[in-house]
């Protein structure tokens, strides 16, 4: 049974829409490190929903973000779940990568459809503090109509894909870094990395201010697909509560399938086959001095916002198991991208910096308890061991 109330349904606002005063809200990205610096605060609503505010230094806009999660994790699959967030964001920069680097070298691409699988894993106890989440190589199908030949084409697709800004978090082993407050009094981490500088201050309920830009389209962000068409995944579950059970070792896969519309937004089917789950619907669009107008959430928006949800979800699947206090918690990370190599023009592999990360606890537990509740999150987050594992993503072609 779903836990706690269904806060989104009940608020009457777009799971996802673009702040009309994000000065009022307080919120303003970091400054410009690499190419592109994203701060996205995120907190939670309603045990495992989680609104996310993402300001750009790139675009400029701010994005209100939503995220639940289904029946394996009891919550009411209001909103799309957080590793939703990184696959759509992923595809989509791949789109954009493989479409200005055809504009560059001169390439028409006639038809083009991209389709994606990310999976990731959980092992170990939670009890005994082993719990531990993995993450493994991503898999792309690139369908595709063009006049290239065989090799010409793998070659300018893994361009593409190496151009990418994620790249940067993908290839190599990046340690995330962090700050942590308890009850307003900041804690020196346990195992976790401490970021330099001060602990930023907490944001609190300065989300509520949050106005959404009045839309004269009337278009939808985000909404529902239906149920996931299911398909064999080794290790998969799909139960009520099975992201709960105290001993895990299960493989989740999220796929992604993105096209782009005449009207030069992508589209983005999010698919959930384990934890079997419903699908959602995504719109993207950068907005760049490239002409792109930004009507939607850019890539590095939604992976931002992807990060910092799943990272907040293992904080309530800890306290929940484990049947601790903490009354609320928020986040507020900073991640720094290079520009794309093809979209930003750099012709280089794209890179990324360590992600930073602020984390203010409310709790009655102890000092200790309140690190252990960062160590364990940051142990258990997918999209942590994403950065900190060397991945590849693993390339098929298919001609239409």
């Amino acid at each position: 049974m779903p836990q706690g109330p269904n806060m989104l349904a009940q608020s009457g606002t777009p799971l996802f829409f673009e702040l009309v005063n994000a000065a009022d809200v307080g919120i303003a990205p970091p400054e410009t490190r690499i190419g592109d610096s994203l701060r996205t605060w995120v907190r939670s609503l309603s045990v495992f929903q989680k609104e996310a505010l993402v300001a750009s230094s790139r675009t400029g806009k701010v994005w209100r973000l939503a995220s639940d999660e289904g029946p394996y994790l009891d919550g009411h699959d209001a909103a799309p779940c957080p590793l939703a967030f990184l696959s759509v964001g992923m595809v989509a920069s791949y789109m954009n990568e493989i479409t200005a680097l055809a504009k560059q070298q001169g390439v028409e691409i006639r038809k083009l459809k991209l389709t994606q699988d990310n999976y990731y894993t959980m092992t170990g106890s939670m009890p005994k503090r082993t719990m531990v989440g993995g993450a493994l190589p991503v898999e792309l199908q690139v369908e595709i109509d063009c006049d290239l030949g065989d090799a010409a084409l793998n070659q300018f697709l893994m361009n593409a894909v190496h151009a990418s800004p994620l790249n940067g978090l993908m290839r190599g082993h990046l340690e995330s870094l962090f700050a942590l407050s308890k009850n307003g009094v900041e804690l020196a981490p346990a195992k976790a990395l401490r970021v330099d500088g001060p602990i930023y201050p907490d944001p609190g309920d300065h989300f509520a201010k949050a106005q959404p830009v009045a839309d004269p389209a009337n278009e939808r962000l985000c909404w529902p697909q239906g149920v996931t068409p299911k398909k064999p995944v080794t290790g998969g579950t799909a139960t009520a509560g099975s992201s709960l059970a105290a001993e895990q070792n299960r493989t989740l896969n999220i796929g992604a399938t993105c096209t782009l519309r005449e009207d030069g937004m992508k589209e983005i089917l999010q698919l959930q086959y384990s934890p079997h789950g419903t699908s959602f619907n995504f719109l993207s669009e950068e907005a760049t001095e490239n002409g792109g107008l930004g009507r939607a959430p850019d890539a590095n928006s939604y992976i931002s916002a992807g990060i910092g949800f799943c990272f907040m979800t293992q904080f309530g699947r800890f306290v929940k198991m484990l049947n601790l206090d903490l009354s609320d918690y928020r986040i507020v990370q900073d991640s720094h991208f290079s520009l794309g190599g093809a979209s930003g023009g750099t012709g280089e592999a794209g890179r990324a910096d360590p992600l930073e990360t602020h984390v203010y606890l409310e709790t009655g537990e102890s000092d200790e308890t309140a690190r252990e509740m960062l160590d364990i999150s940051e142990q258990t987050c997918f999209l942590h061991a994403f950065c900190k594992t060397d991945l590849k993503t693993k390339l098929r072609v298919h001609r239409l």
